[in-house]
């Protein structure tokens, strides 16, 4: 053997070695009980699908019919709602656990929890607050905002849907009720919820109940429509697109590459769609079933599609392998411990 072809060998076992080390651990699944008494994160091993841990949030739950109660930054910091305590519950991973890492109070019972721009984003019932991190850590509220309805008003419990970072300047929040539903686009100011007026926007005509949706921070958002069973494309402060989804009541959207993962809930489906700069394309209508009951909340990461779903008095949690063309592979299916779970986040190395 060649001192060259030697060397390229021990380079090669080398960066091996390194791969593996820098993948420690085990890929994690966190959902919320959302118990309304005692509310509890559960943690699942992403490969095997056996529990690993279970802890109090501190909190009561309680939250429905929203997006991203459960939500993760740089596979370390996890956020959970506590609907019925007004308060988000913060976990950090150590190896292949969590631990309490604390607690903040929000300005009204929080639904939805997002992560940019040095800050930690919780929109509620009838306000969206913002939290300043510093070196992931998340610190005191710095800013918040009334959320406001199509024709003026204030939100009532159970329209909020889901809060996101449009790009560096704006948040999106959904509001699903009363019909047609609204869209708030939410100011920022370095980071912080400004107190500026949001920009309030309608579904658009003959439309219904915006409610999921996905963004990559460019400005732009695909969005569910749920109550028409449509899809739908957000820019430049508009719905500028609208397609029929082809299943019933698509609500939740999360990212795979190139494609943006949709759970139908009426349909009891995930389907599979595009967007670009003007339009959003239904690449497949049903990629998946969902046998188990009607979809929750939707995350991917790292080549896993996970669901949470409600059907025959229980709960239960759905992992799909995905490929570079968003195909999903044969499902693993978790019976959770309760019956309202809410939320899930997974956690990968």
């Amino acid at each position: 053997m060649s001192r060259m072809l030697s060397c390229l060998l021990v380079v090669a076992a080398a960066v091996s070695t390194a791969s593996a080390t820098d993948r420690h651990g085990r890929d994690l699944a966190v959902v919320m009980t959302n118990d309304p008494a005692s509310n509890q994160v559960e943690v699942y091993d992403v490969g095997t699908g056996v529990l690993l841990q279970r802890l109090s949030t501190r909190g009561k739950g309680g939250a429905g019919g929203n997006a991203h109660g459960v939500r993760q930054l740089d596979g370390d910091l996890i956020a959970a709602v506590n609907f019925g305590s007004s308060s988000v519950t913060l976990f950090r991973r150590e190896g292949d656990r969590l631990r309490f890492d604390g607690q903040v109070q929000t300005t009204s019972q929080p639904v939805s929890v997002e992560f940019g721009n040095g800050h930690m984003y919780v929109a509620g019932v009838s306000t969206v607050d913002s939290f300043v991190m510093h070196e992931g850590e998340v610190g005191r509220i710095d800013g918040t905002a009334q959320l406001e309805l199509t024709g003026g008003g204030t939100p009532e419990e159970g329209s909020t849907a889901q809060v996101g970072l449009l790009d560096d300047r704006h948040l999106l929040v959904t509001l699903k009720a009363p019909a047609p539903g609204t869209v708030d686009v939410i100011p920022l100011r370095g980071g912080a919820v400004s107190d500026a007026p949001p920009l309030v926007v309608p579904a658009p005509a003959g439309s219904l109940t915006p409610f999921g949706f996905f963004t990559d921070g460019d400005g732009s958002a695909l969005v569910t429509l749920a109550g028409s069973n449509e899809d739908a494309l957000f820019r430049g402060g508009a719905f500028v697109d609208v397609v029929s989804a082809g299943q019933g009541a698509p609500c939740w959207m999360t990212r795979a590459g190139q494609y943006v993962f949709v759970a139908n809930t009426g349909g009891r489906t995930i389907g599979r769609v595009i967007g670009t700069g003007l339009h959003v394309f239904v690449d497949a209508q049903v990629a998946a079933p969902v046998p188990t009951g009607g979809p929750a909340d939707v995350d991917a990461a790292d080549g896993v599609l996970a669901v949470v779903d409600h059907g025959g008095g229980s709960a239960h949690l759905t992992l799909f392998g995905y490929n570079a063309f968003g195909e999903l592979g044969r499902p693993k299916t978790i019976t959770l411990g309760g019956a309202n779970a809410n939320g899930v986040a997974l956690l990968v190395r």
